[in-house]
């Protein structure tokens, strides 16, 4: 079972995407390039949030084609951004209540969630206490009690010095490589990509290689 994307639009004024790979349905895959490529419009459209023409198909079910177009909310999105996207009014355990409550059952348990992503210790805390490194942990296990099928990851580590960087991309190493669902990675960093994936595809002015 694979994810087939096949996009061949215009994203806004600025420039054409035209890309057209497959991913796997587990493990990690990386699109690698430099800002401005068009690396967070293929997210986009993966996640229901921006229409580029073209068609998208996980595991058999089309997402997109010319007379299809599934909400973003009916995917099964995990989407992890540059900033961990956590709401600054609610606690940790707050923003992990709020996923919950629109989440379909699935196979993630939440004290496992917990457990992997180690933020017990941060679960009265609101997101302004944390440190970067740790509001990203908070947002992943968030994005993993929503129970998605396919998690989205863009540009995650980007708003860390290299010390936590470094920890964070060991951190992940360990806790994709033991969940059974695909994982699309966005970064612009070679060693990272290296480092996770087991797929690269680079991107460059709108096209896929590799």
């Amino acid at each position: 079972m694979t994810i087939a994307i096949a996009l061949d639009g215009k994203v806004g004024d600025r420039f054409s995407l035209q890309v057209s790979f497959e991913v796997p349905s587990h493990g990690i895959t990386a699109l690698l390039g430099p800002s401005g490529s068009g690396k967070t419009s293929i997210l986009r459209a993966l996640a229901g949030l921006e229409r580029i023409a073209g068609s998208i198909c996980f595991n058999g079910q089309t997402w997109q084609d010319g007379s299809t177009f599934l909400p973003s909310e009916s995917r099964g999105i995990g989407y992890i951004f540059q900033g961990e996207g956590l709401l600054p009014h609610l606690s940790i355990a707050g923003n992990l209540d709020y996923a919950a409550r629109r989440a379909s059952s699935g196979p993630f348990d939440r004290t496992d969630i917990i457990r992997r992503t180690g933020i017990a210790d941060l679960l009265g805390q609101r997101p302004s206490r944390l440190s970067g490194g740790e509001a990203q942990r908070a947002g992943i296990a968030r994005a993993l009690i929503s129970q998605p099928r396919l998690l989205l990851m863009d540009e995650p580590l980007s708003g860390l010095d290299s010390d936590a960087r470094t920890e964070m991309v060991e951190w992940l190493q360990a806790l994709l490589g033991e969940i059974d669902i695909p994982v699309l990675y966005v970064t612009h960093d070679h060693g990272e990509a290296a480092r996770l994936a087991v797929r690269t595809i680079h991107i460059l002015n709108g096209r896929a290689e590799g």
